[in-house]
């Protein structure tokens, strides 16, 4: 494996440097499929006391990462960053956007969200604002890999951009941006925000489900091929839901339960090369419950899922309480390897290669 000794020997320095902290024991994924495993930057280095809501995208061999970080989220110091992975190391995380307004206020950053439209600069989704009920959506551009990146654009009104998880490009060239709303007296609804000029214009689609009956958000679209979409979604309701296109995008089925539990925390997913569809996911129920353990459940048509590995299994010798892996991004790279980050433990971002190829069988 890859990873390996070195592996072994760079998480036993993490260990010993964050004990200070009282974190869980770092053990490393015992799969066949695991190519690489490693931290984005380790503790003792950190930018920030606290990270969450990381993304990734993969260009031209180069793997960017994203993430807020500061010194709590919500807090006003909240900023988002980027390190990229190149020759086999992470670059220092760089800071590249704030929450400063230009009267001299300023407010938190939230869930970057990385997405290439085909063609065009790598995008940098973000939001900014008080709370995710006031909050509004920006992006920036970078021509060079995430090296350097324009200044920030705020979108139009009533477009928020991706909440959490990528876009979808279809093959007519359609972009199919996953977002939600959260209102100030508690309604949680998923909609679409389209875009047929690459990522230049956005329309926004009504709500996609009745925030009585379900309040989900920050939904990932899966993509069936010959115009067949699966929406899968974050709920309240101890569940994962799911709606159903077969028409691109255009209308979708009413929102219902799949059988993938949810404790309220962010999950993403990607259809692979092969046309499997694999999903990153707390498999616990209680409404903000655990999230440990972290897994990969891997399903042929959607409907059937099967958990084919704990990327973080529980450990029995282990106080739970405050421990976290959560909000993951999933993509498959142009070589067919899989590339996920996801946050460990508020602390760090922890980085995953898969191969495909070895992802079979339950758990």
């Amino acid at each position: 494996m890859k990873c390996s000794y070195l592996l072994l020997f760079s998480l036993c320095a993490f260990i010993s440097k964050a004990q200070s902290v009282k974190l869980p024991e770092v053990m490393p994924i015992d799969h066949p499929a695991v190519l690489t495993e490693e931290f984005i930057y380790d503790i003792e280095n950190a930018p920030t006391p606290e990270c969450h809501a990381s993304t990734l995208e993969v260009s031209n061999g180069t793997v960017i990462a994203s993430w807020f970080g500061g010194t709590k989220e919500k807090n006003k110091d909240v900023v988002i960053w980027v390190s990229r992975h190149t020759d086999g190391t992470w670059s220092k995380p760089v800071e590249v956007a704030n929450g400063i307004q230009e009267n001299g206020a300023r407010h938190p950053c939230w869930n970057p969200v990385l997405f290439r439209p085909k063609g065009q600069p790598l995008h940098l989704f973000y939001k900014v604002g008080p709370s995710p009920q006031e909050w509004w959506g920006l992006y920036m551009t970078s021509e060079d890999n995430g090296k350097t990146w324009s200044k920030p654009v705020k979108l139009p009104k009533g477009i928020l951009g991706p909440i959490k998880n990528q876009p979808v490009q279809l093959n007519n060239g359609t972009i199919l941006s996953p977002s939600s709303k959260e209102t100030v007296s508690g309604e949680w609804t998923i909609h679409i925000e389209q875009s047929t000029d690459n990522a230049q214009t956005w329309t926004a689609s009504g709500p996609l489900n009745n925030p009585e009956r379900f309040g989900a958000i920050q939904p990932v679209i899966l993509n069936y091929g010959k115009g067949k979409l699966q929406l899968l979604s974050r709920t309240k309701n101890n569940m994962v839901t799911q709606n159903w296109s077969e028409d691109g995008g255009k209308t979708w089925s009413t929102m219902t339960a799949t059988s993938l539990p949810n404790p309220n925390s962010g999950i993403d997913g990607v259809t692979l090369n092969d046309g499997r569809q694999l999903l990153v996911y707390n498999p616990t129920e209680k409404n903000w419950g655990d999230r440990v353990p972290l897994s990969l459940a891997i399903s042929a048509d959607g409907q059937h899922w099967d958990r084919i590995l704990d990327l973080e299994p529980v450990r029995e010798t282990t106080d739970r309480e405050g421990e976290e892996y959560s909000y993951p991004t999933i993509v498959q790279a142009d070589d067919g390897k899989i590339h996920l980050v996801y946050t460990w433990n508020r602390k760090t971002v922890k980085y995953v290669v898969l191969n495909p190829e070895k992802l079979k069988g339950k758990l």
